[in-house]
């Protein structure tokens, strides 16, 4: 007799607790404390993930979810064919070696560190052209041209043995074209034909060269049609359910994704192939849009990047996954308001044991105020000694230190408790808008402003503070500090104008590391030297000032800066602490001046077992 252990491997088991996530998918059991049947239901979704640095679309995608890579494009005004390339780590984007040639409506194939790009329309004649360039992970090389210049075809394949195909043609007459390239590492030479003219298609961007899939794309008109390359014919499949083109595609030819695109209007639809047959998801994009690209090596799990909506051009990422997790997507959300509209005040501690204190309100007023965060809500705490703003801040909740200040110089430092602050032994070198690192008894002031830019670096061991031999290599004020005493990290500021020098501190000198992507004054910095987030600031030029204030956020690995979730509202000037999984920004030139906002990490958790109807 057929049973459902027979159909499934699985019997249906009777327990008393629902099982882990790992042994519950799957399976169906009864659980005799609930008196139910239940299982774990897969669900399928997008989520928002970090922004893309640069703004534009047409662009080449490639890779998995945890390294993807996006190259080249198009944005306007003015009107620029990129060269960019950004990687993806999964969790934010950071910024690659340049393309050789900028162009868009390229394609591309293979991994994040042995990357093959190709199509594409460049800035002047001939515009449409074959030209191939290879990646090494930090450098693109030219390689060999394919024999049809043309753009926005499909691709897939690898490095060393990819796949072009389709696309539209550098000659007038036929407006789209059949052909079929492969690459040997090399040269380009011609394999089978596509049974259908067509451009704007979309592909399994992970296809290998001998197995690859082609997916809807304009002939004429937009259709649907599918077609499998068995690595020398092509052969006319089951075709899409909704016809589009311009679309972002991933996966192989037995387990593939689509999505996005434009029927027209501008589409959020996905759709899976299964290797015969194309069915649509549940899950859509939370935004519509065309030209974009895509990533991932299968059918549960994707990334879409950039693309058109309307006539913007984005920066977008989502994330598609399939499975019994669920994933909630990292964000920045509104926390509890700060009490007075307070500006350039210092701030200690954690995201739920906070600690912002003293100020401007606004100036030339000073407020001697301290209050206390738990996550959610500020209470009062003891008054500072001397009220002021931009005071460098260190340490935690119950054992901070203030020190520092302005307008008028202060070399006054404070030391707080918990309950109440006492004045210490002065700082050797007078400034304000100064960076902290380090706790109550081993801390570290660098940088600073005392009617010039200044480079001093002074520790404090909770009585003394000390001049230290090892200044800063560049002298600035209103960078992002963070870290500790031995290991701090020092990001962005102003020196003789706005800059995007990072340096790091070993305990006994700073040395310069990567930059941050834009240069930036008044940018804020929480975690460590090797897992910091930045975010808010002044930018230079007419980016920046009041009213127009970045939201970008950054993280940093200890080699590399990447993208995180945005701001909702620009910060500058405000009171900050947390770590790259879970921080706040609150107060400062940021809505009405008490407006606070918490970050949270992307989390991935099991899916809770639910009830079902066996009858």
């Amino acid at each position: 007799m057929t049973n459902y252990k027979n159909i499934f491997g699985k019997p249906v088991k009777f327990l008393a607790t629902d099982p882990d996530n790992t042994e519950a998918e799957g399976q169906i059991w009864y659980n005799s404390t609930a008196g139910a049947f239940k299982s774990v239901v897969v669900s399928e979704a997008w989520s928002s993930g970090s922004p893309m640095i640069f703004n534009r679309a047409y662009i080449a995608g490639f890779g998995t979810t945890t390294a993807a890579l996006g190259a080249g494009g198009y944005n306007s005004p003015p009107a620029t064919f990129e060269t960019a390339t950004e990687e993806y780590n999964g969790s934010g984007w950071a910024t690659g070696g340049a393309l050789n040639t900028g162009r868009w409506g390229l394609r591309g194939a293979g991994s994040q560190t042995a990357g093959l790009v190709f199509f594409g329309v460049t800035p002047g004649p001939p515009g449409r052209t074959g030209a191939t360039e290879e990646y090494d992970g930090s450098a693109w090389t030219n390689g060999g041209s394919l024999s049809e210049a043309r753009y926005q075809g499909a691709a897939a394949g690898t490095q060393t043995a990819g796949l072009a195909f389709g696309g539209g043609p550098a000659v007038a007459s036929p407006p789209v074209s059949t052909a079929t390239e492969e690459y040997n590492g090399t040269a380009w030479t011609t394999g089978g034909a596509l049974n259908t003219v067509t451009r704007d298609n979309g592909s399994a961007s992970a296809a290998p060269q001998t197995a690859a899939l082609s997916f809807g794309g304009n002939n004429g008109s937009i259709n649907a049609q599918s077609e499998e390359y068995d690595g020398s014919t092509w052969t006319v499949v089951n075709s899409m359910n909704t016809a589009r083109v311009v679309m972002g595609g991933s996966g192989v030819q037995t387990d593939a994704l689509a999505y996005g695109g434009t029927t027209p209007p501008d589409s959020a639809a996905t759709e899976s192939y299964n290797g015969t047959s194309w069915s649509t998801s549940p899950a859509t994009l939370a935004t519509a849009r065309r030209y974009l690209a895509g990533a991932g090596s299968n059918g549960s799990a994707a990334v879409a990047f950039q693309g058109k909506s309307g006539p913007t051009n984005t920066t977008l990422t989502e994330e598609y996954n399939f499975g019994s997790t669920t994933v909630t997507a990292a964000a920045w959300s509104s926390g509890g308001n700060y009490p007075t509209a307070t500006e350039d005040p210092g701030s200690a501690g954690t995201r739920t044991a906070g600690l912002v204190f003293s100020g401007q309100t606004p100036a030339p007023g000073v407020t001697t105020a301290t209050n206390e965060y738990d996550g959610s809500t500020f209470s009062s705490g003891g008054a500072t000694v001397v009220g002021r703003g931009f005071m460098t801040g260190l340490g935690t909740q119950t054992a901070a230190v203030g020190v520092g200040g302005a307008p008028s110089f202060i070399a006054n430092s404070e030391s707080y408790d918990g309950t109440s602050w006492s004045e210490g032994n002065d700082i050797n070198t007078a400034r304000g808008n100064a960076m902290g690192a380090g706790i109550q008894t081993a801390g570290l002031i660098f940088g600073g402003y005392n009617g010039s830019s200044l480079s001093n670096t002074e520790n404090y061991d909770g009585t003394s503070w000390t001049n230290n031999p090892s200044g800063l290599n560049t002298a600035r004020r209103g960078s992002g500090g963070c870290g500790t005493d031995t290991a701090a990290l020092c990001a962005a500021g102003y020196a003789t104008n706005f800059t995007a020098v990072v340096e790091e501190y070993n305990g006994s000198s700073w040395t310069n590391v990567t930059s941050v992507p834009l240069a930036n004054n008044t940018f804020r910095l929480v975690g460590t030297q090797t897992a910091a987030l930045g975010f808010g600031g002044y930018l230079p030029g007419p980016q920046g000032g009041p009213g127009n204030l970045p939201t970008t956020s950054i993280t940093y690995d200890g080699t590399s800066w990447s993208t995180n979730p945005s701001l909702a509202t620009g910060n500058v000037r405000g009171g900050q602490a947390g770590t790259t999984t879970s921080a706040f920004a609150t107060a400062g030139q940021l809505g009405s001046g008490i407006t606070t906002e918490n970050f949270d990490d992307k989390t991935v958790s099991p899916s809770p077992a639910s009830n079902i109807d066996v009858s």
